[in-house]
């Protein structure tokens, strides 16, 4: 019944808060969002890390003529993914406080949004998952088109058209795989694996590239990687957090979840081509951002290649690289909430985010300075920082599988030091100059979002050993019932 409560209550808050005025509607949505984080730390407690069952089930028949259920649960990919969420909700809301300019249908947008993420990470259902893929959509895009800068109506409008045109695919191969399916079909995701493995080479070939179509628009992996840029700069900072910190994981958790268990002999075929596009992304996108002169866009890019590396060890199909690619999820999302949130700080406060005109913020600004080199020294991944774990995981498990490949892939440390550092280098040191010279430092609403996100970067590169045991049994079960089915067929 929990996981069932932690998709309503905000579902159901949001719904609420269109009649509520302005300060009210805010004052619900944080609370909405706090009381959600609650129940997702009460729900951790007692998830049982040793089972890799689903745990905290709910199973309601729905649309039983059809095979749909309302089906819900939590293991421990799911566990992650919801406690990243919940985390970062309540700092998305309370970021925009101090906001007057946006009345109660923008919380109400960000608790739709909430609801349909942890149904996304949570749903046990093919049917229920696409429905809550799909919700995650709409809300980010009113967000994205009514609060974004300029330009936002053909920007916005790319980033709907590439990710309905995936979506669509998607749906295409569960509609598919829902007619494979014995007797009167079910959408239940063990009947979608059983009928997915008993399909010949080319029915998997045909699945695998409708559902990876799918997921690779989301995170994005080179080349269906057009959209971010230009969305993520033109997005008001909560729509931007909302799609950099969590709903790019839905792309990363539909691949491990759908993806892999459904066609498994299809991931070993044509996994390697996507591991090569996934590192070409890496390169790619950090030479970009190294040339970039927006702040906003340049972390943008290194989110692609951020991004690239997770996916790249998660193809690796090794428990290391799995492994690595679920804690570098969560500090991926934290990181770059931090980062996102302080570039629209120093914007805020200068008018700018061009680099070439700031410089010397640490003179009149520590506190700002001193959030900005953790996040960015997570963002690097140095040890102690909640990057160091995820990323030496994910190296080493691109290593083994090829070396080569982990030497390529390798390089985002150097590249990532690269445009960071630069980036540091331009914006915090040297003198003040005409635009930064009055930039106040942050204010208490500002330190109340940023302090306990960077608190989190070196706890979390401290002490990671928890966050791997919540997703170790789960991962290590899905992967060895992947190896048996793979080593079946030579």
């Amino acid at each position: 019944m929990l996981t069932a409560l932690l998709i309503l209550l905000p579902l159901l808050a949001s719904i609420a808060i269109i009649a509520l005025k302005p300060s009210m509607a805010k004052f619900l949505a944080f609370a909405t969002s706090f009381l959600v984080l609650v129940i997702s730390i009460v729900v951790a407690f007692h998830f049982d890390k040793n089972i890799a069952e689903t745990q905290f089930a709910v199973n309601w028949p729905w649309i039983s003529s059809f095979g749909i259920n309302f089906s819900v649960g939590i293991d421990g990919i799911s566990m992650l993914l919801v406690l990243l969420t919940t985390l970062l909700m309540p700092g998305i809301i309370l970021s925009s406080l101090n906001d007057n300019a946006k009345p109660p249908s923008f919380y109400s947008l960000i608790l739709l949004m909430q609801s349909a993420l942890i149904g996304v990470f949570t749903a046990r259902d093919g049917f229920l998952f696409y429905l809550f893929w799909e919700i995650a959509l709409i809300p980010v895009y009113f967000i994205c088109l009514v609060w974004g800068g300029e330009n936002r109506g053909r920007i916005t409008l790319k980033f709907f058209i590439y990710t309905l045109t995936g979506s669509l695919f998607m749906l295409v191969a569960l509609i598919y795989l829902y007619y494979q399916t014995p007797g009167t079909h079910s959408f239940a995701i063990q009947s979608l694996y059983e009928a997915g493995r008993a399909l010949t080479d080319s029915q998997q070939t045909f699945v695998f590239i409708a559902l990876f179509l799918a997921f690779a628009i989301k995170m994005p992996v080179f080349p269906f990687h057009t959209w971010q840029p230009d969305t993520y700069t033109v997005a008001p900072v909560q729509g931007t957090m909302l799609l950099s910190a969590i709903m790019l994981k839905m792309g990363i958790y539909g691949v491990i979840r759908w993806l892999i268990p459904v066609v498994p002999l299809a991931v070993k075929h044509w996994g390697p081509v996507a591991l090569i596009l996934s590192v070409i992304g890496i390169i790619y996108a950090s030479c970009i951002a190294i040339v970039q002169k927006d702040f906003k866009r340049l972390i943008a890019y290194s989110s692609i290649a951020h991004v690239g590396l997770i996916s790249a060890g998660l193809l690796t199909l090794s428990v290391v690289g799995m492994q690595g690619a679920m804690i570098q999820m969560l500090s991926h999302g934290i990181v770059v909430f931090a980062l996102f949130y302080i570039v629209e700080i120093i914007y805020d406060r200068t008018k700018t985010r061009d680099l070439s005109q700031l410089g010397g913020i640490r003179n009149v600004a520590p506190m700002l300075a001193s959030v900005f080199i953790i996040a960015m020294l997570g963002s690097v991944a140095l040890p102690l920082t909640s990057g160091f774990i995820g990323e030496f995981l994910l190296i080493n498990s691109l290593v083994q599988y090829k070396l080569w490949i982990g030497a390529v892939a390798g390089l985002t440390i150097i590249l990532g030091a690269v445009y960071m550092l630069r980036t540091f280098q331009k914006s915090m040191s040297g003198e003040t100059n005409g635009v930064t010279a009055l930039l106040t430092d942050l204010n208490y609403h500002e330190r109340l979002v940023l302090y306990p996100v960077v608190i989190l970067i070196i706890i979390l590169g401290v002490y990671p050993g928890p966050l791997l045991g919540i997703s170790e049994v789960a991962v290590t079960n899905l992967l060895s019932i992947y190896s048996d089915i793979s080593a079946s067929v030579k």
